[in-house]
């Protein structure tokens, strides 16, 4: 999902940040466990496509990124829990060498799940001697790293969550994650659009606190007059597209997507189960009957693309997003809870930030200025811009605190597993 070239700079070198530190990496390692604490390890181990990783995978991968880019470099005297992990848990880092193949990362029988929970008690005890005993030369130089590290595991929290739900999908009696019962819905204001002039504006990451690089360089851009809906697409309007023969109009489609949803046979998103007028959904909590009202979500972008396209409106570009967010506080949404309501909700309607990631019709691409870093961590985001979109806005499996206006989530059009959905626009 997102390259590590975080961007943030201490001003506060000593005690008081390190005691931040510890805090906020303990919390951190304390929601990742809990998360996966109601599997059994036979749930931890599956991979039941090639996109989903197993979670024993999740927890090993997360805890080698510390070992790999903080305790190795910067530990004096750390020894490795296990050399042989690098080709274990290593995702994509070329230059870090051989791995297993992502496709095969569920024939890791071993190590088992209390042997990689050892490995992360290790390696939390040595990210808490690191940075009780480093310098404040030292700490200043790896406050960036340790925030990158600290968002990077926030991402795979979520991906824990929406692998496991589709591990639980296909196993024949319809496994709960958890139980949980939806946030009450108070009142709130109908659907509406918000308006935006447009104009002469400045786009990406501001330069204060954490930031992933493809969020920069801050650059400008001229949007025309638009509109952006208040609301996220429902799935009782979704449901309405089916019903109207939006997945065998041709025409609502583009090529790629139409090719691909006839050789599936694809008739509805993701997780629908049954048919028009007695839609159910496959959720972390059970098969539940379908919320007319709660956003729609595991929507690839075709999908998205195509209901936009029957309405007469069409998906925003991403800076139109970006700006008609700063009126938005992301920090205000539902926060994601491992004992909580895990599934989008009406709850999560009227802001723009959570519920379901938004697809954009914006290619990812590189801003204005962009360059990669060097070194092993400058692959994290760059290599991959190319043939996917950008999603704004977060979802309901995201971590509190993770997204910011700025933010670029990313996945190639055909991503169906991610809690993905969509809000119109339109020219005005």
């Amino acid at each position: 999902m997102a390259t590590e070239t975080a961007i943030m700079v201490p001003d506060d070198p000593g005690h008081a940040m390190r005691a931040r530190l510890v805090e906020r990496f303990h919390r951190l390692r304390s929601r990742s466990t809990a998360l996966t604490s109601r599997l059994s390890d036979e749930d931890m181990g599956a991979q039941t496509m090639e996109d989903v990783s197993p979670s024993k995978w999740h927890l090993a991968h997360t805890s080698w990124f510390w070992e790999t880019f903080l305790l190795e470099p910067y530990l004096p005297g750390y020894e490795a829990f296990d050399p042989r992990f690098g080709y274990l848990f290593n995702s994509y880092y070329e230059a870090l060498g051989e791995r297993q193949p992502r496709a095969a990362r569920g024939h890791i029988t071993r190590p088992g799940v209390a042997h990689v929970m050892a490995y992360r008690a290790h390696v939390d005890g040595a990210m808490e001697r690191l940075i009780a005993a480093c310098d404040d030369a030292v700490l200043g130089q790896i406050a960036a790293l340790i925030e990158t590290g600290i968002a990077h595991e926030e991402q795979h929290q979520e991906l824990i969550l929406t692998d496991i739900k589709h591990v639980l999908s296909v196993n024949p009696f319809g496994e709960a994650y958890g139980k949980a019962e939806p946030p009450s819905v108070q009142p709130g204001p109908v659907a509406g659009w918000i308006e935006c002039t447009g104009g002469l504006d400045e786009f990406g990451a501001d330069g204060g606190g954490f930031f992933f690089d493809n969020e920069g360089p801050r650059h400008k851009a001229w949007l025309g007059p638009f509109a952006l809906s208040t609301h996220c697409v429902t799935n009782a309007q979704y449901a309405e597209f089916i019903a109207d023969g939006g997945y065998e109009a041709a025409g609502l489609w583009l090529s790629d997507g139409w090719a691909r949803i006839q050789a599936q046979g694809r008739l509805c998103p993701l997780y629908w189960r049954g048919a028009p007028g007695e839609w159910r959904e496959f959720t972390l909590h059970g098969e539940r009957e379908l919320d007319p009202s709660a956003p729609v979500s595991h929507l690839d972008y075709f999908e998205a693309s195509a209901f936009a396209e029957w309405t007469g409106y069409r998906l925003p570009e991403e800076r139109e997003w970006e700006l008609a967010a700063r009126q938005h506080d992301p920090q205000a949404t539902r926060a994601m809870a491992p004992d909580g309501w895990l599934h989008p909700s009406a709850a999560d309607q009227g802001s723009l930030f959570g519920g379901v990631w938004q697809w954009t019709r914006s290619a990812y691409a590189p801003y204005p200025g962009y360059r990669a870093q060097g070194g092993a961590l400058g692959e994290y985001n760059g290599k991959f811009m190319c043939g996917q979109f950008v999603l704004k806005g977060g979802s309901a499996l995201t971590p509190p605190g993770h997204v910011r206006a700025s933010y670029r989530n990313f996945f190639p059009p055909q991503a169906q597993w991610q809690m993905t959905g969509l809000r119109l626009a339109k020219d005005v």
